[in-house]
Formats: structure tokens, C-alpha cells, sequence
């Protein structure tokens, strides 16, 4: 794994990230340290093409974003990818207008749906001048991407992360992006998708047998990085049948449990939305339908009261 461009923060305390060639042509953008708003992006490039796996959540991390990719006389994306609808991988796709994006069709349906919702959940954010830039081309199942002597597969994961997960495969280079479906070193965050969903989209990634995986958010590594968001997806299981068994609410297990090997993971409190959703499996609610964006914003709002309520704070973003 060779050093690419390190963006470290600049006068005005703007953070960016650093641009690493994980297998030959194929780069991670990883911005430390993951947490809120804080995500990966990816990048191909091959034979003069390149094409961008997700952008970043503020004008100026967009427009670092922007310098890095096109550091060392890369060539400009024609395409990017968006793994999924939320604002921190898809709000700098404005910055990126030579690209054509692309998405699972209903990525393009919930960016239009929600907007710009997320600088509304943290308005002392400085976000810039952010705005949607839909996608332009759609699948519904599988598409192929050729860059160059690359191939991006595009694969929907059906619901896990959310409805409308891409994990973007690179076959030649066994290298696969997971959006965020699977974080490293990070809490998982389900309750816009489905922890049963997430578990069998992490199978169907396994079975590609990746050599390197980037997460959504966090840093870079193997196949381990699956191990630990499965393992983590699976004591929740385990927690919701309990505290359902008693007769707890969501928040009363994650208040009263242990968090033991996952203690480490960044923003703990996301135990308690992954609960809320845990619960309503364990109940036989299903899953895996279209949204209603605007029920799942007011439900949010709620669950994000239960975070600061668990936390002691409200849960920050690092953008």
C-alpha cells in the first residue's frame, strides 16, 4: 500500500483526507477519524479514465476531495458512484459536474426526498454552498462499469445500511468498497435498513473474497473488517431478544449493557437507533420496502434524542 496526498487541516481548521493507492489504480480517500459525517471515497483509474466511488459531505471537503483526486495529473472522473443517498456521500457530487452519477434507482429517489435534510439536523455545521446533484443513470440490480483495464461492479445489497446499498467490486484488483454497510473501527448504523439485511449483504461480500476492503468510514483493511461489523450485527440480535423477552424499550438495554469488545468502536451511542431496529425485527416487522422519507425524519428525531439521552451529549458531526 503506497502513501498518496495527505490533506491535512489548513489554516481555517478544515479537515481533509488522505488519498491512498491501495492495489495499482486503485485509491481509498479516507478522512480520519470516521465518525459523524466524517466518510471514504474511493477512486479508479486506468488507460487515462477514472471514475470516483462517493464524495464528501461539505463544500470544502468536496473541493479537497476534488484537488486530491486530480493530484499527479489524474484525469477527471467521468463517472461517480454513489453507494447510497446519504448527504455525507453524496452532498459534494456538485463538485464533480464533467462526472455522470450513478446510483441504485432508489438512491436517486431518497436524495430527492430528503434534500439537503442533514444540514438541518447539525445547522452549526459549515457546509458551504452544498447542493443535491441527483443521479443521472440508474440500475436496479447489477451494472458494470469499464475504466480503462478496470471493472467497477456496481451491486445492490438490498436493504442493510439502508434500501439502496452499492457495494462497488474491482474484480482485477480484489479491492471492494462497501459504502456503509460496513464501517471499520466505527459503530454500524441501521436504523434506516435492517440488521438481517446488513447481515446477508456482508455474506454475499464475503463470498467475493476480497484482499482489501474499504469501509464506508474508518480505515482501510481485509476481510476482518467484515468479521467485526458481523459479529457486531449478531450480539444485536441477541440484545433485542433478550430486552424484548423482558419487556425493556430499546434504550433501557443499551443503557444496561456492557459493550465489551465493541467498546472501542467510534460513536457508541448508535446502539441505541440499531436497537430501535433490532426490536422491530425481533417483532416481525418487516423490512426491505420503499421509505417514507418524511416518517423516517420525524422518527429519527426521536432517536436521535435517545442518542444524546445515552451519550450524555448530543452526537456531534465532524464535517
Amino acid at each position: 500500500m503506497s502513501a498518496g496526498m495527505g490533506m491535512g487541516e489548513d489554516g481555517g481548521g478544515n479537515k481533509g483526507g488522505v488519498l491512498d493507492e491501495v492495489a495499482d489504480g486503485v485509491f481509498a480517500y479516507v478522512q480520519p477519524d470516521g465518525s459523524w459525517c466524517v466518510n471514504n471515497a474511493g477512486l479508479l483509474v486506468s488507460q487515462g479514465r477514472a471514475v470516483l466511488v462517493d464524495t464528501v459531505a461539505t463544500e470544502a471537503r468536496a473541493r479537497r476531495l476534488r484537488t486530491a483526486v486530480l493530484a499527479q495529473g489524474r484525469p477527471v472522473p467521468s463517472a461517480v458512484v454513489n453507494t447510497h443517498s446519504h448527504g455525507d456521500h453524496t452532498f459534494g457530487n456538485f463538485v464533480f459536474p464533467e462526472a455522470v452519477v450513478y446510483a441504485h434507482h432508489e438512491t436517486r429517489r431518497e436524495m430527492a426526498a430528503t434534500g439537503l435534510h442533514l444540514t438541518e439536523i447539525w445547522p452549526e455545521v459549515e457546509w458551504g454552498a452544498v447542493e443535491v446533484v441527483l443521479p443521472q443513470a440508474t440500475y436496479r440490480s447489477e451494472l458494470t462499469l469499464h475504466v480503462g483495464g478496470l471493472t467497477a461492479e456496481l451491486i445492490h445489497l438490498e436493504v442493510a445500511h439502508s434500501t439502496n446499498d452499492t457495494a462497488v467490486w474491482v474484480p482485477e484488483r480484489r479491492v471492494l468498497f462497501t459504502g456503509d454497510v460496513v464501517m471499520s473501527g466505527v459503530t454500524p448504523f441501521l436504523p434506516m435498513g435492517s440488521v438481517a439485511g446488513s447481515l446477508r449483504a456482508i455474506a454475499r461480500m464475503r463470498a467475493l473474497d476480497p484482499a482489501v476492503v474499504v469501509a464506508g468510514h474508518g480505515v482501510v483493511g481485509g476481510a476482518e473488517v467484515l468479521d467485526t461489523t458481523e459479529a457486531y450485527l449478531r450480539w444485536l440480535q441477541d440484545l433485542a431478544r433478550q430486552g424484548v423477552g423482558a419487556g425493556l424499550t430499546p434504550l433501557e438495554v443499551a443503557q444496561e449493557t456492557d459493550l465489551g469488545p465493541f467498546a472501542a468502536l467510534l460513536d457508541p451511542e448508535r446502539i441505541v437507533p440499531n436497537l430501535h431496529r433490532a426490536f422491530a425485527e425481533e417483532r416481525g416487522r418487516a423490512h426491505g420496502a420503499a421509505l417514507d422519507m418524511s416518517a423516517v425524519i420525524l422518527e429519527m428525531g426521536a432517536v436521535f434524542k435517545e442518542m444524546a439521552v445515552y451519550r450524555g451529549s448530543r452526537p456531534a458531526c465532524h464535517a
